[in-house]
């Protein structure tokens, strides 16, 4: 079974420790959520994972493999990383930028082949872009741009997909939307974490929530177990309203515990 595991990773920036010593195992038909206030280490985390950054301390297996020890060549086509709010300067269309998702399933020099097209096709289409294909990347709003990247990724065909809030700057179709593909996707074998600062699209589609806090794991579980009134007080200084809904529990942030307490 396809499995991505940090063993006791431990990660320093500039000399100051950012993780220390987080487990987390990630396997095939999950979704789960890494959720936690500013600062917290969500994004080195997620760099770290898809080996983008040295470790200090411990490990990342990829099939109980170290991932130190994996080609380059086989990182591409396995885990695919998306990275928060990225630019794209170059000025290619659409189709291109999506097009570069197959790279990794590419000789080098060669041209895209059926298969190829096939998956970039299917890409947009369930990023609904098909409707930017021209556009150049530049052009477009932070969005559209974001669904365009997130259909690179998926068109590369990844057995592990690693987003960065995949969700920031969507309006609320496009993040409902986003969230219900990455379940799909989930839903059809793939491993997918997912760094999310909306607790109530965490809560409401993650089968599993990661709470990072000053570097550490504090909470690891079902979403309201790992969003309950007390880790949201400690990690993010707040107070939610929960409900049900369609047969599903959900929360609403509600409140700053700070102003709570001046009232």
């Amino acid at each position: 079974m396809i499995q991505l595991r940090a063993q006791g990773m431990t990660v320093a920036l500039g000399g100051r420790p950012v993780l220390s010593g987080v487990d987390l195992t990630l396997g095939a038909g999950q979704l789960v959520g890494l959720v936690g206030p500013n600062g917290a280490g969500k994004t080195t985390f997620l760099r770290a994972m898809a080996g983008l950054m040295p470790l200090r301390g411990g490990q990342v297996l990829l099939d109980e493999r170290p991932l130190a020890e994996t080609s380059r060549k086989e990182r591409a086509r396995r885990i695919a990383y998306l990275p928060q709010r990225q630019q794209v300067e170059w000025p290619l269309s659409v189709r291109r930028l999506v097009e570069l998702g197959r790279i990794p399933h590419l000789e080098p020099w060669a041209k895209p082949g059926g298969a190829d097209r096939a998956a970039v096709e299917q890409a947009l289409r369930a990023t609904e872009t098909t409707g930017l294909l021209e556009r150049p990347v530049p052009t477009l709003s932070d969005g559209e741009r974001a669904r365009v990247l997130l259909a690179r990724c998926l068109a590369g065909d990844p057995e592990i997909l690693l987003a960065d809030e995949p969700v920031a700057g969507l309006d609320p179709y496009h993040a409902l939307k986003v969230m219900e593909l990455l379940g799909l996707r989930a839903a059809s074998g793939m491993a997918v974490l997912v760094v999310l600062h909306d607790l109530a699209l965490a809560a409401r589609f993650c089968e599993r929530l990661v709470l990072l806090a000053d570097g550490r794991v504090r909470a690891e579980g079902a979403p309201l177990e790992v969003l309950s009134p007390a880790h949201l007080a400690e990690s993010y200084g707040i107070r939610a309203q929960y409900g049900q809904a369609d047969g599903r529990h959900y929360l609403v942030p509600w409140s700053r515990l700070d102003a709570e307490a001046r009232r």
